[in-house]
Order: C-alpha cells, then structure tokens, then sequence
C-alpha cells in the first residue's frame, strides 16, 4: 500500500481523502495544525482538513501544504501594512513584493528577500553594543568587582565594559537569522535560494542566533527606520517556523502563518491610521478589568481613547466568529464585557467579509449597541482602505451607519 507523503488543503476548507498509517494520522490530529478523523470502515483511510493557519510543515513524515483562501498579494498586503503602515499605499508604492510566487512560503521568501535587500542598498546597519570583554588594555569603564574576583592580584587583563559601535546588533542578527531559517524550508525556488545565500553572506560576520534562545530585542527609530519592515518580517519568519514548534509529543517542523492573527494585526494598524484625524490615542490590546477586585482580565484588540485618556471606543477583530460548544454567540458575549467594563455604549466586531452576517444588536436592559462589520479582504488595497476609514468614521461617532 502506498501512503500519502503530501497532503495539498485550503484553508478552513473541506475534507480531503488521505492513506495514512494510523500512528501517522493520530499525529496529524494531536498537531492542532489540522483535523483528522479516521473512517470508520477502513483503517488507513483518513480525513483531514485545514484550520486557520496557512504555510507549509512537516508532520510525522507528511508534508502538509495549506493554502490561503485570500490571493497570495492580498494576504501579503496584509502583513505589510500591519508591519509598516506609514509606507505610500495609496500611491501604488508596494511594500512587500511576492513576484510571482502562488505559495504562501516561496511569496514569503522573496517578499523578505526584496524587503531586506533594499534595506541593505545604503550598507550594513551599525549600532552601539554594550560589550563586557577582558581586554590588556582600559577600554570603557573597569569592572573592579570582577577584576578583584577573577583576577585578584593580578593587574592584566582589565575585565572592562565598554560599547562598541559594530554591525553585530540585534537587527542584523534577526535578517540572518531568518534568512538561514527560509533556505532550511521546502519549495523555496531556486532563483529565490540564490539571493537569500547572497544575503546570508552579507551577514557573514554577524553573530548567528542560539535556537530556542528568545530572539533579540531591537526598537524602532529614526536610525532603523529602512531596517523596519524586514526586521518586523524576519520575527514573523522565526516565531512561526520554529523547529522546536511542538504540540504534545508531536514536532511541527516548517513555516505556519496564522490568518487571523494577520487579520487581527491589519485591522489594529489600519484603524489606528483611520482615526488619527478624529484626535486621541489608540492602544492595541489594553488592559482593562471586568470587576472591581481587578481579578478578570479584558483585552480588548483596539481601544480609541482620547486626549485625557477616556475610553472612546472598542473593537475587536474576527477572522472567524468563534464558536465554541455551549456558547454560540461568545463573540457578542466578549465585546458586551468589554463594553461593561469601559461605560461604552457601543462595540464593533469586525469580521472578515463572508465569515459573519453585517448587522446591529440592542442589548436588552442595558441599551448597549453591538456593530457586526464585515470587511472586503479580496479587493484592492486602495479600497480596503477606504472601508476602514468608513469603519473608523462609525467607531468616532458612536451609532453611525455600518460599512
């Protein structure tokens, strides 16, 4: 009997028929990367479906490819914005270019390839580093309890902390990072491989990182500002392609981006941008508290607040409305606590256009307004943008029109 090596899904998309060997197949389930169910009538006959993450892994010895259900440029529009929404959407200028690439990590590839290549154009990034070294001469400030520890006595070395203006910083370890981690990927193609070992090399003398070590911290600034999409990109790569991914006993080896996480994180960046005009702040995931003890804690995804710090207005972003057994309607639940605990009269839910209806609910006896948006993904960025700022409109005035 021949068993299925490769199994091709969509996303949140139907069953599809596999031969697998029963360990096999367990696995695949115990993954939570997919569903699978064994047919009740045949052993080796599994079926199996995608959930909300796209990419491609290996599990147990299949190779697991899940597309998205969006077009690979819009799906890639979306992680831009979120990583840099200050960039010329609206004059065509594109920010992650995907080429031609039809697969979510070849697309992938090239886009970090592109977007770190032009951040390189002007030369390796250089930064101050905080070095702790034992050097023959005083280089920066002594380290004297050390010195009389280590060294007691004994007048060379000087054990010194000084810092070093290098290229060895956390931004350059990131590129590299994620670069060698890409070509480690399958269905990289060939043309793509070749640019992201030339990167590699002009990143040669940077510090590689430790896997499972917490990757470096770096913050956006005016100094870093070319390096700001790749770095945010690169992150991306190394947290969802971790070969140390695990879930239970079963290692989850590849690249898995989760869409609604993406869609969660473009709705934050793109509503922030919208209600810039109608004053205050907005906060992404703020922390707030359902009771008094300050025990219950809410994390609403967007809050617009304003000048004085006075919540204006929520909202929440769904992919998918969540459905969980024996709470139905748990999404309506969540943003009637979220508008509880802040005194507002209103929330938004923003979902995914063709995931949940668009309408307004009235809470009875508390005359709080619930707004179901749903947001067009597959249309062009400029209009996608346009439906935010309507969707931006409606949240800075309280009880306007839906979308």
């Amino acid at each position: 009997m021949t068993f299925t090596r490769r199994l091709d899904l969509t996303e949140h998309g139907g069953w599809v028929a596999a031969t697998l060997p029963p360990a096999t197949g367990h696995r695949l389930a115990e993954s939570r990367v997919v569903e699978a169910r064994p047919d009740p009538h045949e052993p080796d006959r599994w079926q199996v479906r995608a959930l909300a993450r796209v990419g491609v892994v290996r599990i147990a010895g299949v190779e697991v490819s899940i597309a998205p259900k969006l077009p690979i440029g819009r799906l890639f529009f979306l992680l831009g914005y979120a990583a840099d929404p200050t960039r010329g959407w609206r004059t065509g200028e594109d920010l992650v270019d995907t080429g031609s690439h039809t697969g979510v990590v070849p697309a992938l590839a090239h886009a970090f390839e592109r977007l770190a290549d032009r951040a390189l154009r002007q030369g390796l990034l250089q930064g101050y580093r905080t070095m702790d070294d034992a050097l023959p001469v005083v280089r920066g400030r002594i380290r004297t309890t050390d010195q009389m520890r280590r060294r007691y006595g004994v007048p060379l070395p000087v054990e010194v902390t000084y810092d070093d203006f290098t290229t060895d910083i956390p931004e350059n370890q990131l590129l590299r990072a994620a670069a060698e981690r890409l070509l480690r990927l399958p269905g990289i193609p060939g043309s793509v491989r070749h640019r992201l070992l030339r990167l590699c090399a002009r990143l040669g003398d940077v510090t590689p990182l430790v896997p499972g070590r917490p990757l470096p911290c770096w913050r956006p600034s005016r100094l870093n500002s070319r390096y700001q999409a790749p770095c945010r990109f690169a992150t991306l790569i190394l947290n969802n392609s971790s070969v140390e991914h695990r879930h239970g006993d079963v290692r989850v080896d590849g690249f898995l981006l989760d869409v609604a996480k993406v869609f969660e994180d473009f709705v934050c960046a793109a509503l922030t941008q919208a209600l810039r005009p109608y004053g205050g702040r907005c906060r992404a995931q703020a922390r707030h508290h359902l009771d008094e003890a300050c025990e219950i804690l809410l994390r609403p995804d967007l809050v617009h607040y304003t000048d004085d710090g006075v919540p204006q207005a929520v909202a929440d972003a769904k992919y998918k409305a969540e459905q969980p057994e024996g709470f139905p309607e748990a999404d309506l639940y969540q943003i009637l606590a979220y508008c509880t605990a802040l005194g507002l009269p209103a929330g938004h839910l923003i979902y995914a256009k063709g995931n949940e209806l668009q309408t307004r609910h009235t809470v009875r006896g508390a005359g709080v307004s619930i707004f179901q948006h749903a947001l067009t993904l597959d249309e062009e960025p400029p209009r996608i943008l346009t439906a935010v700022e309507r969707l931006a409109a409606c949240l800075a005035n309280t009880g306007g029109d839906l979308l």
